[in-house]
């Protein structure tokens, strides 16, 4: 799996005609960081997979899997839900990659996305970046409970108030967020567990969540 990464990330880099050192300033990483991702020897975290997509302009599906196309479309075939009288909307239906859990309680050992544990299907999304995280704990309970399936958008901006993953020193957890000059504060919406404060510098990412997904 690690060689496999490493392949498609050397064809999109060599596709879009791009050398080492000019895929890895993009990235804001060491050229020696790109070649060992390259050879297979180390697997880049979940966010630097969504920015080479991003920057060779492959898609993250094929990216991260190997199959179906490399590119991602201009102008994609859309995947309609057909239904038989023309009273009801037409909903366009995505296929978004399943990575690792994220938790809902206390930051726990971060989700990389060595494989995709299965795809699900939703509508609405308009990013081709976007993934979905199965959340583990009930601290943003009852919004969010525990075994629910979050869509989270690596693009969009984030704002005060927004529910998002958040990675802090290399652990991560889903929280509502409240930022200030220096600090962000996590907070949950369960009222057993205690809001956290973390220096910005310290925070990795911050990725919005656009959708919560729910068992029937």
């Amino acid at each position: 799996m690690k060689n496999a990464i490493g392949v498609r990330i050397r064809e999109a880099r060599l596709a879009k005609s791009l050398e080492q050192a000019r895929l890895a300033a993009k990235l804001d990483i060491a050229t020696r960081t790109l070649q060992r991702w390259e050879k297979g020897e180390q697997i880049p975290a979940g966010n630097y997979l969504m920015k080479i997509a991003k920057h060779t302009d492959v898609s993250a599906h094929w990216l991260l899997t190997g199959e179906g196309e490399m590119y991602v479309r201009d102008h994609p075939v859309p995947n309609i839900l057909p239904l038989p009288t023309g009273r009801y909307k037409k909903i366009q239906l995505v296929s978004l990659p399943l990575l690792s859990s994220v938790p809902g309680g206390a930051p726990s050992l971060t989700f990389h996305p060595d494989y995709v544990e299965r795809y699900i299907s939703v509508d609405d999304v308009n990013d081709s970046q976007a993934f979905a995280l199965e959340v583990k704990g009930n601290s943003m309970a009852p919004r969010i409970e525990d075994g629910d399936t979050i869509v989270v958008s690596p693009k969009l901006d984030i704002r005060n108030g927004d529910i998002c993953v958040v990675r802090v020193s290399d652990e991560d957890t889903v929280k509502k967020i409240k930022i200030e000059e220096q600090l962000v504060y996590l907070i949950p919406l369960n009222p057993e567990y205690e809001p956290m404060a973390v220096k910005k510098k310290d925070i990795t990412f911050m990725w919005k969540v656009i959708k919560v997904i729910k068992d029937l």
